[in-house]
Protein backbone atom coordinates (compact mmCIF):
# COMPACT_ATOMS: atom_id res chain seq x y z
CA UNK A 1 0.00 0.00 0.00
CA UNK A 2 1.69 3.30 -0.92
CA UNK A 3 1.85 6.19 1.23
CA UNK A 4 -0.83 8.74 -0.29
CA UNK A 5 -3.00 5.88 0.58
CA UNK A 6 -2.08 5.36 3.93
CA UNK A 7 -2.34 8.82 4.39
CA UNK A 8 -5.63 9.12 3.08
CA UNK A 9 -6.69 5.97 5.07
CA UNK A 10 -5.56 8.07 8.55
CA UNK A 11 -7.31 11.07 7.65
CA UNK A 12 -10.50 9.30 6.85
CA UNK A 13 -10.76 7.17 10.62
CA UNK A 14 -9.98 10.37 12.23
CA UNK A 15 -11.95 12.99 9.96
CA UNK A 16 -9.24 15.31 9.91
CA UNK A 17 -7.78 16.48 6.66
CA UNK A 18 -4.55 15.09 4.62
CA UNK A 19 -2.90 17.91 5.15
CA UNK A 20 -3.56 18.12 8.97
CA UNK A 21 -2.30 14.14 9.01
CA UNK A 22 0.86 15.35 7.77
CA UNK A 23 1.52 18.28 9.57
CA UNK A 24 0.87 16.25 13.05
CA UNK A 25 3.36 13.64 11.93
CA UNK A 26 6.26 15.99 10.92
CA UNK A 27 5.17 18.06 14.68
CA UNK A 28 4.18 21.34 13.34
CA UNK A 29 3.59 23.46 16.80
CA UNK A 30 -0.02 24.38 15.11
CA UNK A 31 -1.25 21.17 16.07
CA UNK A 32 -2.17 20.44 19.53
CA UNK A 33 -0.33 17.77 21.48
CA UNK A 34 -3.89 15.60 21.99
CA UNK A 35 -4.32 15.84 17.57
CA UNK A 36 -0.74 14.52 17.52
CA UNK A 37 -0.53 11.59 19.95
CA UNK A 38 -3.88 10.42 18.46
CA UNK A 39 -2.13 10.62 15.14
CA UNK A 40 0.65 8.90 15.56
CA UNK A 41 -1.38 5.78 17.32
CA UNK A 42 -3.69 5.80 13.96
CA UNK A 43 -0.18 5.74 12.33
CA UNK A 44 0.85 2.93 14.28
CA UNK A 45 -2.15 0.85 14.16
CA UNK A 46 -1.57 0.83 10.38
CA UNK A 47 2.14 0.68 10.35
CA UNK A 48 2.48 3.75 8.35
CA UNK A 49 6.22 5.09 8.15
CA UNK A 50 6.27 8.48 6.67
CA UNK A 51 8.65 9.80 4.37
CA UNK A 52 11.90 10.73 5.37
CA UNK A 53 12.80 12.81 3.02
CA UNK A 54 9.56 14.75 2.60
CA UNK A 55 9.60 15.68 6.60
CA UNK A 56 12.96 16.86 5.62
CA UNK A 57 11.92 18.99 3.21
CA UNK A 58 8.75 20.50 5.11
CA UNK A 59 11.11 21.23 8.60
CA UNK A 60 14.08 22.23 6.52
CA UNK A 61 16.66 20.48 8.61
CA UNK A 62 18.81 17.69 7.24
CA UNK A 63 18.27 15.63 10.27
CA UNK A 64 21.59 14.60 9.97
CA UNK A 65 24.74 14.95 11.88
CA UNK A 66 28.60 14.34 11.00
CA UNK A 67 30.99 12.90 13.23
CA UNK A 68 34.87 14.25 11.94
CA UNK A 69 37.56 11.73 12.12
CA UNK A 70 40.94 12.75 13.32
CA UNK A 71 42.77 13.59 10.47
CA UNK A 72 45.72 10.41 9.86
CA UNK A 73 43.91 8.69 12.82
CA UNK A 74 45.49 5.70 12.09
CA UNK A 75 44.77 3.12 14.78
CA UNK A 76 43.41 5.73 16.75
CA UNK A 77 40.22 4.89 14.61
CA UNK A 78 39.78 1.59 16.01
CA UNK A 79 37.89 0.50 19.13
CA UNK A 80 38.35 4.04 21.11
CA UNK A 81 35.79 6.07 18.04
CA UNK A 82 33.61 2.74 17.30
CA UNK A 83 32.59 2.54 20.62
CA UNK A 84 32.18 6.67 20.78
CA UNK A 85 30.24 7.06 17.68
CA UNK A 86 27.79 4.06 18.72
CA UNK A 87 26.83 6.15 21.40
CA UNK A 88 26.40 9.13 18.89
CA UNK A 89 23.89 6.39 16.19
CA UNK A 90 21.99 5.17 19.54
CA UNK A 91 20.90 8.64 20.28
CA UNK A 92 20.41 9.92 17.26
CA UNK A 93 18.20 6.64 15.97
CA UNK A 94 15.53 7.43 19.08
CA UNK A 95 15.08 10.73 17.17
CA UNK A 96 15.02 9.06 13.52
CA UNK A 97 18.29 11.18 12.72
CA UNK A 98 21.10 10.09 10.72
CA UNK A 99 24.95 9.94 11.62
CA UNK A 100 27.48 11.05 8.53
CA UNK A 101 31.04 9.91 8.99
CA UNK A 102 33.68 12.71 7.81
CA UNK A 103 37.12 11.64 6.96
CA UNK A 104 39.33 14.38 6.18
CA UNK A 105 42.91 13.50 5.08
CA UNK A 106 44.18 16.98 5.33
CA UNK A 107 43.61 20.26 7.69
CA UNK A 108 42.84 21.97 4.24
CA UNK A 109 40.62 19.53 3.35
CA UNK A 110 38.97 19.53 7.17
CA UNK A 111 38.23 23.38 6.27
CA UNK A 112 37.02 23.08 2.74
CA UNK A 113 34.24 20.37 4.16
CA UNK A 114 33.50 23.25 6.68
CA UNK A 115 32.82 25.44 4.45
CA UNK A 116 30.78 23.33 2.35
CA UNK A 117 28.53 22.63 5.09
CA UNK A 118 27.78 25.87 6.11
CA UNK A 119 27.38 26.64 2.46
CA UNK A 120 24.52 23.92 1.60
CA UNK A 121 23.39 22.80 5.51
CA UNK A 122 23.30 19.34 3.93
CA UNK A 123 24.27 18.44 7.96
CA UNK A 124 22.91 19.86 10.28
CA UNK A 125 26.07 19.64 12.86
CA UNK A 126 29.25 18.65 13.62
CA UNK A 127 30.64 16.18 16.69
CA UNK A 128 34.75 17.04 16.85
CA UNK A 129 37.02 15.14 18.84
CA UNK A 130 40.95 14.75 19.69
CA UNK A 131 40.93 18.38 20.09
CA UNK A 132 44.12 20.71 20.42
CA UNK A 133 45.50 22.26 22.88
CA UNK A 134 44.98 25.76 20.24
CA UNK A 135 42.39 24.15 18.34
CA UNK A 136 41.14 26.35 14.78
CA UNK A 137 38.15 24.49 14.56
CA UNK A 138 36.70 26.06 17.04
CA UNK A 139 36.85 29.71 16.28
CA UNK A 140 36.21 28.19 12.06
CA UNK A 141 33.24 26.91 13.47
CA UNK A 142 31.64 29.53 15.41
CA UNK A 143 32.20 32.25 12.14
CA UNK A 144 30.57 29.83 9.19
CA UNK A 145 27.59 29.23 11.88
CA UNK A 146 27.79 25.80 11.82
CA UNK A 147 26.37 24.50 14.91
CA UNK A 148 29.00 21.87 17.12
CA UNK A 149 30.52 20.00 20.20
CA UNK A 150 33.79 18.74 21.10
CA UNK A 151 34.95 15.84 22.77
CA UNK A 152 37.19 17.35 24.35
CA UNK A 153 38.40 20.93 25.50
CA UNK A 154 40.57 23.78 24.09
CA UNK A 155 41.98 27.29 24.89
CA UNK A 156 39.19 28.35 22.69
CA UNK A 157 36.31 26.66 23.94
CA UNK A 158 35.28 28.07 26.59
CA UNK A 159 32.22 29.59 24.95
CA UNK A 160 31.20 26.28 22.78
CA UNK A 161 29.56 23.15 23.95
CA UNK A 162 31.71 20.20 25.06
CA UNK A 163 31.98 17.40 27.00
CA UNK A 164 35.79 16.02 28.25
CA UNK A 165 36.76 13.80 30.83
CA UNK A 166 39.02 14.90 33.81
CA UNK A 167 42.29 13.79 32.29
CA UNK A 168 44.52 15.55 34.73
CA UNK A 169 42.86 14.06 37.85
CA UNK A 170 42.77 11.07 36.09
CA UNK A 171 46.58 10.55 35.81
CA UNK A 172 46.96 11.85 39.15
CA UNK A 173 44.92 9.27 40.37
CA UNK A 174 47.04 6.65 38.35
CA UNK A 175 49.91 7.77 39.80
CA UNK A 176 49.20 7.89 42.99
CA UNK A 177 48.05 4.76 42.79
CA UNK A 178 51.29 2.89 41.92
CA UNK A 179 52.32 4.87 44.58
CA UNK A 180 49.82 3.41 47.03
CA UNK A 181 51.30 -0.23 45.62
CA UNK A 182 55.04 0.83 46.40
CA UNK A 183 56.59 2.14 43.03
CA UNK A 184 58.84 4.74 43.43
CA UNK A 185 60.34 4.46 40.01
CA UNK A 186 57.14 5.28 37.57
CA UNK A 187 57.69 6.52 34.15
CA UNK A 188 54.94 7.78 31.86
CA UNK A 189 54.17 7.51 27.84
CA UNK A 190 52.70 10.80 26.63
CA UNK A 191 51.26 11.41 23.01
CA UNK A 192 51.91 14.55 20.73
CA UNK A 193 51.99 17.60 22.81
CA UNK A 194 49.41 19.58 20.36
CA UNK A 195 46.54 17.38 22.37
CA UNK A 196 45.17 18.81 24.39
CA UNK A 197 44.69 16.10 26.62
CA UNK A 198 48.03 14.86 26.19
CA UNK A 199 48.96 17.94 28.14
CA UNK A 200 46.16 17.12 30.84
CA UNK A 201 47.35 13.79 31.10
CA UNK A 202 51.17 14.39 31.41
CA UNK A 203 50.40 17.12 34.30
CA UNK A 204 48.16 14.60 36.06
CA UNK A 205 51.30 12.67 36.18
CA UNK A 206 53.75 14.89 37.27
CA UNK A 207 51.41 16.22 39.75
CA UNK A 208 51.17 13.10 41.28
CA UNK A 209 54.66 12.65 41.77
CA UNK A 210 54.84 15.97 42.94
CA UNK A 211 52.35 15.07 45.65
CA UNK A 212 54.23 11.84 46.85
CA UNK A 213 57.61 13.88 47.15
CA UNK A 214 59.01 11.40 44.01
CA UNK A 215 61.54 12.93 41.94
CA UNK A 216 61.12 11.87 38.43
CA UNK A 217 64.27 11.21 35.81
CA UNK A 218 64.10 13.26 32.58
CA UNK A 219 64.24 9.59 30.68
CA UNK A 220 60.99 8.12 32.51
CA UNK A 221 59.01 10.86 30.07
CA UNK A 222 58.10 9.63 26.61
CA UNK A 223 56.43 11.05 24.12
CA UNK A 224 54.69 8.64 21.24
CA UNK A 225 52.16 8.35 18.39
CA UNK A 226 49.31 7.11 19.93
CA UNK A 227 49.63 3.53 17.95
CA UNK A 228 50.67 0.07 18.85
CA UNK A 229 54.12 0.26 17.55
CA UNK A 230 54.05 3.87 19.08
CA UNK A 231 53.62 2.51 22.59
CA UNK A 232 56.12 -0.50 21.81
CA UNK A 233 58.75 1.99 20.93
CA UNK A 234 58.19 3.94 23.57
CA UNK A 235 58.83 1.29 26.24
CA UNK A 236 61.63 0.10 24.81
CA UNK A 237 63.41 3.52 25.05
CA UNK A 238 62.57 3.31 28.84
CA UNK A 239 64.20 0.05 29.48
CA UNK A 240 67.18 1.43 28.01
CA UNK A 241 67.53 3.75 31.57
CA UNK A 242 69.94 2.74 34.20
CA UNK A 243 67.23 2.67 36.28
CA UNK A 244 64.34 1.30 34.39
CA UNK A 245 61.09 2.19 35.81
CA UNK A 246 58.97 -0.62 37.61
CA UNK A 247 55.73 1.33 36.25
CA UNK A 248 54.40 2.84 33.79
CA UNK A 249 51.18 5.40 33.17
CA UNK A 250 49.92 5.44 29.37
CA UNK A 251 47.95 7.43 27.16
CA UNK A 252 45.61 5.12 26.15
CA UNK A 253 45.18 1.13 26.15
CA UNK A 254 46.36 0.74 22.67
CA UNK A 255 49.67 2.86 23.65
CA UNK A 256 49.83 -0.04 26.61
CA UNK A 257 49.09 -3.00 24.39
CA UNK A 258 52.13 -1.83 22.56
CA UNK A 259 54.62 -1.41 25.57
CA UNK A 260 53.34 -4.90 26.98
CA UNK A 261 54.38 -6.18 23.83
CA UNK A 262 58.07 -4.78 24.37
CA UNK A 263 57.93 -5.94 27.56
CA UNK A 264 57.27 -9.40 26.69
CA UNK A 265 59.97 -9.14 23.68
CA UNK A 266 62.30 -8.67 26.64
CA UNK A 267 61.20 -11.93 28.68
CA UNK A 268 59.82 -9.44 31.04
CA UNK A 269 56.09 -10.27 32.60
CA UNK A 270 53.47 -7.42 32.55
CA UNK A 271 52.30 -6.93 36.19
CA UNK A 272 54.77 -8.85 37.51
CA UNK A 273 58.18 -6.81 36.95
CA UNK A 274 56.71 -4.20 35.53
CA UNK A 275 53.04 -2.64 36.17
CA UNK A 276 51.16 -1.11 32.98
CA UNK A 277 48.12 0.86 33.46
CA UNK A 278 46.00 2.36 30.39
CA UNK A 279 43.59 4.63 29.34
CA UNK A 280 40.21 4.74 27.91
CA UNK A 281 38.50 1.35 29.08
CA UNK A 282 38.72 -0.57 25.91
CA UNK A 283 36.48 -3.77 26.02
CA UNK A 284 39.50 -5.11 23.93
CA UNK A 285 41.85 -4.67 27.30
CA UNK A 286 39.85 -7.50 29.09
CA UNK A 287 41.03 -10.33 26.54
CA UNK A 288 44.42 -9.63 26.73
CA UNK A 289 46.81 -12.14 28.60
CA UNK A 290 47.12 -10.49 31.35
CA UNK A 291 44.41 -8.49 31.52
CA UNK A 292 45.09 -4.85 31.22
CA UNK A 293 44.23 -2.39 34.23
CA UNK A 294 43.36 0.97 32.81
CA UNK A 295 41.27 4.21 33.24
CA UNK A 296 37.61 4.03 31.96
CA UNK A 297 35.93 6.36 30.51
CA UNK A 298 32.44 6.02 29.44
CA UNK A 299 32.55 6.21 25.29
CA UNK A 300 29.41 4.82 24.23
CA UNK A 301 27.87 7.22 27.42
CA UNK A 302 30.03 10.13 26.23
CA UNK A 303 28.83 9.35 22.71
CA UNK A 304 24.67 9.29 23.59
CA UNK A 305 25.30 12.77 25.73
CA UNK A 306 27.41 14.38 22.58
CA UNK A 307 24.27 13.22 20.68
CA UNK A 308 22.01 15.08 22.49
CA UNK A 309 23.66 18.12 23.17
CA UNK A 310 24.18 18.29 19.53
CA UNK A 311 20.25 17.82 18.75
CA UNK A 312 19.63 20.76 21.64
CA UNK A 313 22.15 23.15 20.17
CA UNK A 314 20.22 22.20 16.55
CA UNK A 315 16.77 22.89 17.93
CA UNK A 316 16.95 25.58 19.91
CA UNK A 317 19.18 27.50 17.23
CA UNK A 318 21.74 28.78 20.26
CA UNK A 319 23.55 27.51 23.21
CA UNK A 320 21.25 26.00 26.12
CA UNK A 321 22.29 26.58 29.58
CA UNK A 322 24.58 23.63 30.96
CA UNK A 323 26.08 22.54 28.08
CA UNK A 324 30.23 21.71 28.82
CA UNK A 325 30.38 18.88 31.03
CA UNK A 326 33.63 17.41 32.46
CA UNK A 327 33.38 13.83 33.94
CA UNK A 328 35.25 11.42 35.83
CA UNK A 329 37.22 8.19 34.85
CA UNK A 330 37.58 5.05 36.79
CA UNK A 331 40.26 3.47 37.78
CA UNK A 332 39.27 -0.72 36.22
CA UNK A 333 41.92 -2.93 37.92
CA UNK A 334 42.56 -5.63 36.09
CA UNK A 335 46.27 -7.76 36.25
CA UNK A 336 48.94 -5.14 34.71
CA UNK A 337 49.18 -2.86 38.06
CA UNK A 338 50.38 -4.90 41.11
CA UNK A 339 53.40 -3.95 44.24
CA UNK A 340 56.74 -3.49 42.70
CA UNK A 341 59.30 -6.67 43.00
CA UNK A 342 61.56 -6.67 46.19
CA UNK A 343 64.30 -6.81 44.15
CA UNK A 344 63.57 -3.69 42.26
CA UNK A 345 65.53 -1.88 40.45
CA UNK A 346 66.95 -5.09 38.89
CA UNK A 347 71.03 -5.07 38.20
CA UNK A 348 71.86 -4.22 34.66
CA UNK A 349 73.80 -7.38 33.20
CA UNK A 350 76.32 -4.68 31.59
CA UNK A 351 76.80 -2.61 35.23
CA UNK A 352 79.93 -4.36 35.67
CA UNK A 353 78.30 -5.24 38.87
CA UNK A 354 78.70 -8.79 40.35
Amino acid sequence: MGEPTRLKMIAERLNLSESTISRALNDYKDISAETKTAVRKMAEQLDYEPNIHAKRLASGKSETVGYVMPIQSNQITGQFINELMAGIAKALGKYGWDLCVIAPQTPEEEIRIFEKIARTRYISGLVITRTLSDDHRFALLKRLGVPFVSHGRSSDSKESAWLDADNELAFFEMTTHFVKLGHKHIAHIGGPKDYNFARQRKNGWLRGLKSSGIKVPLNYEEITELTFDGGKEAMQRLLEAEVPPSAVCCISDVVAIGAMQALREKGIRPGQEVSIIGYDGLELGAWLDPPLTTMHQPLKSAGEKLAQMLLNIVESGSLPLNNQELVRASLVRRETANAPLSTWPPIRKDSGKP
